[in-house]
């Protein structure tokens, strides 16, 4: 994937969310008869402006494009004629004000809901969720799980495609808790188990918890056949071909493409022997393992991919499609619950109960945007639609400079009666201004750090 694919699919989902949210602050400003000065995406010095309506609007586009902002007309910002003092922001009632500030981030919210209503009406493809035998020591083994079983039903939530189970069990997992399972075996038995995930640490978190909870995803079963050679790795500097059929490592019979990883994983730099059938021809290939780190430990690669059965992983394939109200329903709930569960990650950051590595910044963000794009437009509507609950939810927090921070503001001054004072608000957005250098920089080393190898 080129590096400007990436970065055009970046520009246009951070375009589409920025012009949502400040047109959410626009219309509603328009609808209390606040006259709006400008409107800008990006920051900085406008490269093309244009005047609109009959309050001459500035509509720009500015050189620097990760924010945007909405300007009206403010006494504490510049002199207002005495005719125009009723359509001054400052001069709006508490209601008012907080309606205008609060409508960027519900924007943002209802695109997610119109977003995930069209995937749903669509028909949005999935993994059934059918599980890997879960690992000796697990939380998903202590609970009685076993590889094959479908899990239907988390809690009072029916469980449609792995990316269900996921968000689900994420919520149980930031928590810490305990949560009652429901599974169907290969022969339609139902099971009830209670999988208890308080042991699971807040690095865990960081990766794959699912892993480390035992909850893998189901492979079928196939022959060890390769299908993939990736060049310049030790397998093909051993001479290791497409099509070739491993059956052997080190004398021990590889039965499956599982047994493969299994053994290859478990040979982190050590030399091993394949064993291969070539078109009914037996050859032995001497190979060292690359040492990788996976979540936290050092397992062996050697740069190949698997032959896979098309029929066989087609069906573990799903659709989820509702008709026009229950979609409504299905995307509604779906934001509710990807907000707060983005709201306990960031309120079990602060606590240390999560890792500061699960923030991402513009580089992360945009390679996600990137690999979406490319996937399809499904993908790439559901990674917006993510992005967009998260800048609501950012946006809401009690941080001066962001619309939460204005938010508080307005709660304070219908406790107290009276507006805070100016330099009460300056200090306060000081502070904030400090805190959001802090929270970017963390973004931009986590970014560094992936992008240099890092876990």
């Amino acid at each position: 994937m080129s590096l400007l694919f990436k970065i055009a699919a970046f520009i246009v989902a951070l375009g589409v969310l920025i012009v949502v949210h400040e047109l959410g602050h626009y219309w509603v400003a328009r609808w209390c008869n606040v006259r709006v000065l400008r409107f800008s995406l990006g920051f900085g010095s406008p490269l093309r402006t244009w005047i609109r309506g009959k309050d001459k609007t500035e509509w720009s586009i500015a050189a620097f494009p990760l924010g945007g902002y909405v300007k009206m007309l403010d006494e504490r910002e510049g002199p207002v004629l005495p005719s125009e003092l009723h359509r001054a922001f400052n001069t709006q009632s508490v209601g008012r004000r907080i309606a205008i500030v609060s409508a960027g981030p519900i924007a943002n919210f209802l695109l997610a809901i119109a977003l995930y209503w069209v995937m749903f009406l669509h028909g949005v493809p999935g993994i059934k969720p059918i599980i890997a035998p879960p690992a000796p020591n697990t939380p998903a083994a202590a609970a009685g799980f076993a590889g094959g079983e479908t899990i239907t039903r988390i809690g009072q939530r029916e469980v449609k495609t792995f990316q269900d189970m996921r968000w689900l069990l994420l919520d149980t997992a930031v928590a810490r808790e305990s949560v009652r399972i429901e599974t169907h075996n290969p022969r339609n038995e139902i099971n009830f188990r209670n999988l208890d995930l308080s042991s699971l640490r807040p690095e865990d978190l960081d990766g794959d918890f699912l892993e480390k909870a035992g909850l893998g995803r189901y492979e079928p079963e196939s022959p060890a056949i390769v299908g993939v050679v990736v060049e310049g790795r030790v397998a093909a500097q051993a001479g290791v071909q497409t099509r070739d059929k491993i059956v052997a490592i080190d004398g021990n019979p590889v039965g499956s493409w599982r047994d493969l990883v299994a053994m290859v994983s478990a040979s982190p730099g050590k030399e091993i022997v394949l064993g291969i059938d070539r078109a009914g021809h037996r050859l032995s290939l001497a190979v060292i393992p690359e040492v990788s780190e996976e979540n936290g430990k050092k397992v062996g690669r050697i740069g190949i991919g698997h032959q896979a059965d098309p029929a066989a992983y087609e069906a573990l394939m799903t659709e989820v499609r509702h008709g026009p109200w229950e979609a409504l329903t299905q995307a509604v709930g779906r934001t509710w619950d990807t907000s707060a569960i983005t709201l306990k990650m960031l309120g079990k950051m602060v606590v240390g109960d999560v890792s500061l590595k699960n923030l991402s910044g513009p580089i992360t963000i945009a390679d996600y945007a990137g690999q979406s794009a490319q996937m399809g437009w499904l993908p790439y509507l559901t990674f917006i639609a993510l992005i967009s609950i998260s800048l609501g939810v950012l946006n809401l927090l009690p941080v001066p400079l962001l619309d939460g921070g204005h938010l508080l503001y307005y709660a304070i001054e219908i406790l107290k009666g009276s507006p805070l004072s100016e330099r009460a608000m300056e200090l306060g957005q000081r502070a904030g201004m400090a805190l959001l250098f802090v929270l970017m920089a963390c973004a931009l080393y986590n970014d560094i750090y992936r992008l240099a190898g890092g876990s």
